[in-house]
């Protein structure tokens, strides 16, 4: 992954669900289709120089209270002596047995392509195109369905890929070819939500626009949570599909709340 590198775009059938670029952390997402063995996650960003640390969760649910279990729990830590990743699973509330592997792959102020490679029986990890470390899932992989990024890190980009696209033959791993951000077959200028809440109003990104636009049997998932302010009569949700915003009320929502 050299500077000035020219790379071919990833193939559109490998690609699972729209790629997400430039998040906000934290970041929650849904998982279309949950994970199964054969899906690779992508993350592709920067570590700032002043970063501690992030983690990635690997989520079953989203709810808040109480918190979702999460099978795997991908956390590098930078502010020790011996920078290392601790992972874990969470389960009922309680955090299991950690594993830690020290000699961490990642540097601040340095790029980075994380791939999470799903297999039957563990989750193998990748940085920038060499292994790093293996987890056996603790919990069914089948109950996952969200994904979860926090803490110190630039997302640039966010994945979700059939198993090695990129290379044919026996390498453990895909070469691990980086999305192109501005490649106008993935990207183009998303749409913006507000949230109305306590007279005040929060302009949020919404997913990438839809080039193909909307056909009968098509699902739209919003997933969101309601701040917690003050009943307002004219608090809600404003979705516009189209052009035009079409003539609806608000979706009346009474904090705090999940969708």
């Amino acid at each position: 992954m050299s500077p000035g590198e020219k790379l071919d775009p990833i193939p559109d059938s490998f690609i699972l669900q729209p790629p997400v670029f430039h998040p906000v952390v934290p970041y929650v997402t849904t998982i279309f289709g949950g994970l199964h063995a054969g899906k690779m996650v992508m993350l592709q960003g920067v570590v700032p120089l002043d970063a501690h640390r992030f983690q990635v969760d690997f989520q079953c649910g989203c709810s808040l209270c109480p918190r979702p279990d999460i099978a795997f729990h991908f956390n590098p830590r930078f502010h020790t002596t011996k920078p290392h990743v601790i992972c874990n699973t969470l389960h009922g509330g309680r955090w299991q047995r950690e594993a830690r592997w020290p000699h961490l792959a990642l540097q601040k102020g340095s790029s980075f392509l994380i791939l999470f490679l799903f297999g039957n029986e563990e989750v193998k990890v990748s940085v920038n195109g060499q292994h790093f470390l293996h987890f056996r899932y603790r919990l069914p992989l089948s109950h996952v369905d969200t994904l979860g990024i926090f803490g110190d890190i630039l997302v640039e980009a966010v994945g979700f890929l059939n198993i090695n696209p990129f290379v044919e033959g026996s390498r453990e791993y895909p070469a691990g070819h980086p999305f192109l951000l501005m490649s106008p077959r993935l990207v183009s200028e998303p749409p913006s939500c507000s949230i109305r809440a306590g007279g005040a109003v929060w302009e949020v990104p919404c997913s990438h626009a839809l080039p193909q636009g909307l056909w009968p049997g098509q699902v739209i998932i919003v997933r969101a949570l309601v701040l917690q302010e003050p009943k307002q009569q004219n608090s809600g949700l404003d979705i516009p599909l189209g052009a035009e915003e079409a003539d609806l009320s608000p979706l009346p929502l009474l904090p705090p709340e999940i969708l």
